[in-house]
């Protein structure tokens, strides 16, 4: 154990040695430096080799709309008989998502991908509760009524081996649509 006296002569020997040996880092004679500087540029520089001649492209003209075939640049949905156009039914399911979508609390397993999830198993106390494991492998409890996964999956029922996920995606049509979609019990 060292002193309080041996300990304070310690600090002033450094105190008086730290100015030196920082000061025996910074010299002030640079002829060695500068000497290299000027012969480096001093030698003669090389030629550099132009750059190769810019071919032009050859045109090309789609003509596969005189062949009968579909035009790429047009969409595929404005031509399909299949797709018919909202109706005030679809109307206000599509209110009734938007209004889901943005008036939810976010919850933390929102924030992963569904298949990166892994159900590992059930509480039951007063209600049925799910056990989730992210892929950090930290563990969540969930019940029904939270959301999980990044396309607004909102549980709908927890049983013991699978838990039911309705989940709001948008269609090709760019319409909003329910689906449905099971988290089921994880053998890892």
């Amino acid at each position: 154990m060292i002193s309080p006296t041996s300990r304070t002569s310690l600090h002033a020997m450094l105190l008086v040695s730290l100015p030196l040996i920082l000061g025996g880092c910074v010299s002030k004679d640079m002829t060695d430096l500068e000497d290299y500087v000027s012969q480096i540029l001093s030698r003669k520089g090389g030629n550099i080799e132009p750059l190769p001649p810019i071919k032009p492209s050859k045109r090309y003209l789609y003509q596969a709309g005189d062949l009968g075939l579909r035009d790429p640049f047009q969409s595929i949905l404005a031509d399909d008989p299949e797709i018919k156009p909202p109706t005030t039914e679809d109307d206000a399911n599509q209110q009734q998502f938007a209004t889901e979508i943005l008036t939810h609390n976010r919850e933390e397993l929102e924030n992963f991908e569904l298949d990166s999830l892994r159900m590992v198993g059930v509480l039951e106390m007063d209600d049925m509760f799910g056990i989730i494991r992210d892929q950090a492998g930290v563990v969540h409890r969930v019940k029904v009524g939270n959301y999980i996964g990044r396309n607004y999956g909102k549980i709908t029922n927890i049983q013991e081996d699978k838990i039911d996920i309705r989940e709001i995606i948008k269609n090709p049509t760019g319409q909003w649509e329910e689906r449905p979609v099971e988290l089921a019990m994880s053998d890892e």
